[in-house]
């Protein structure tokens, strides 16, 4: 279903507008469960292809929906959405920060944004994860990424490299 790159511009707005920092979970639920443009399964996979590619995850995924549902202009207006009010926004932030920065209460007020920004992060991360326990194989996958991060310690990129081609295996199996 094709949308106008104006629809697509205000979408990407409210979703830039709605999560300083940290929009990825804003992003799921206007896409998944408020719009219902992506399936979850389909906004899982679609954010994976976009964490290989260089760049910003978010404008990564603005760009593969903005197309998917506008061709090149849609690429455009959702992440010139995605981009220009915050932008905007952090301008006038550093602009402020800048003259009252040193304040103690400022310094508390960020701290507790920052806490929230984790908080979101996280429940995102476990609505997409409860897609996957449905799959047992796919757990594998994750377990073997998690101990290979963590016990051995390996970079991301090695981490990618390892579990990609049993990922791949397992998300072709399911597929079909």
């Amino acid at each position: 279903m094709q949308r106008s790159p104006a629809h697509l511009f205000i979408t990407f707005t409210l979703i830039g507008l709605s999560g300083f920092g940290g929009v990825l979970p804003w992003a799921r639920r206007t896409l998944v469960e408020q719009k219902q443009w992506l399936t979850s399964q389909e906004f899982n996979a679609l954010l994976g292809v976009c964490q290989l590619v260089p760049g910003p995850n978010i404008v990564n995924l603005a760009v593969c929906v903005g197309e998917r549902f506008g061709g090149v202009r849609g690429a455009f207006a959702a992440v010139g959405g995605l981009m220009l009010a915050p932008m905007s926004i952090v301008i006038l932030l550093a602009l402020l920060y800048d003259h009252y920065g040193e304040f103690e209460r400022v310094q508390g007020i960020l701290r507790g944004i920052s806490s929230v920004g984790v908080g979101l992060i996280a429940a995102t991360g476990f609505k997409m994860l409860k897609d996957e326990l449905d799959y047992p194989p796919m757990l594998a996958v994750i377990a073997i990424s998690i101990v290979i991060a963590t016990i051995y310690q390996l970079a991301l990129g090695w981490v990618v490299a390892i579990t990609l081609p049993l990922a791949l295996a397992v998300a072709w199996r399911k597929a079909r």
